[in-house]
């Protein structure tokens, strides 16, 4: 065989691989754009649906002010606003710093007995029903105390929210180059240094993804506050009694067989919906705000940009 007769063989070939891959290439881009629809379709059915019928529920003292007698649809729910924003917050300064740093310690320091150990429990964690988490803050902090509180909720909460983060950070500090550890070695650096300054700051995209998963993932839960902070029809008052909940008000008003009832439930959802959007993006806009302007002021810095 010439040297010209191999050239067109290989061409041909060539010519027949990317067509290949070409037809692969669109067919899975036809099949995860299929997938994205499909599941889009049923959310965006539930938005609409959640906003059909509870924005007219919608009104300053429906948002303000306390519940009123059963049925009556006066009042509003202005404690369970307040008390979903208590606890998702309170949840949130126990089970994240918890969370971060188990997952740095798997990530960065993973590679033995206690580190598998603590693998599987997270995962176990993950598994478990909210429902059994929060009968287990009932028995070790209201039958203990004596009586339901803020504190047996967020404890509960913060069982569910841990091993979310914990598993989101690990896996984004395992997605940083090892190359970047490397250069923090090669400098001279220590290992905390190297994994707080350069690993963290790579994997903080992810790292926040998992944080606001996990907030979302609280923040609609209702078993375990049942179990913990049972519900009230006043504002807060003290971590140690009964606080309401937006989860809580909609499971109960949903109960109730009259129409007015039904609407505040409806009205109820649509303000957890936008609750827990609102902090997705304050969260990521803050954040993606302040990288763009240390960029900017880095290259200010430098001298590569006018200030101006």
């Amino acid at each position: 065989m010439t040297t010209n007769e191999r050239r067109q063989e290989y061409r041909t070939l060539f010519k027949q691989n990317v067509k290949n891959r070409l037809l692969v290439d669109k067919v899975v881009r036809i099949v995860v754009f299929s997938c994205v629809i499909i599941a889009l379709i049923p959310l965006c059915s539930i938005l609409v649906e959640v906003f059909k019928n509870g924005i007219s529920a919608m009104s300053y003292e429906f948002l303000t002010t306390v519940p009123g007698a059963v049925g009556s649809g006066e009042g509003g729910i202005g404690p369970a606003i307040q008390g979903t924003l208590i606890i998702i917050g309170l949840s949130s300064l126990i089970g994240i710093p918890i969370g971060v740093m188990s997952g740095i310690y798997l990530s960065e320091y993973g590679d033995n007995k206690l580190a598998r150990s603590v693998r599987f429990f997270n995962d176990v964690f993950m598994e478990f029903p909210s429902i059994v988490l929060g009968i287990f803050a009932f028995l070790v902090i209201v039958l203990v105390l004596g009586h339901f509180s803020v504190w047996a909720g967020a404890f509960a909460l913060s069982l569910i929210m841990f091993p979310i983060v914990a598993r989101t950070t690990e896996e984004s500090l395992k997605m940083v180059p090892i190359t970047y550890r490397e250069a923090g070695t090669a400098l001279g650096l220590k290992k905390w240094v190297i994994t707080f300054r350069i690993v963290i700051t790579a994997a903080k995209s992810g790292m926040i993804t998992g944080i606001l998963l996990s907030v979302s993932r609280i923040g609609g839960e209702t078993a375990p506050l049942i179990m913990t902070i049972l519900g009230s029809s006043q504002f807060f008052r003290s971590m140690d009694v009964p606080m309401d909940a937006l989860p809580l008000n909609i499971y109960k008003l949903s109960q109730l067989p009259y129409e007015s009832a039904q609407l505040q439930g409806w009205g109820s959802a649509l303000v957890l919906i936008i609750i827990i959007l609102g902090i997705n993006l304050s969260v990521r806009y803050y954040f993606a705000n302040k990288t763009i302007n240390g960029v900017l002021g880095k290259l200010i810095k430098q001298g590569v940009l006018n200030k101006k």
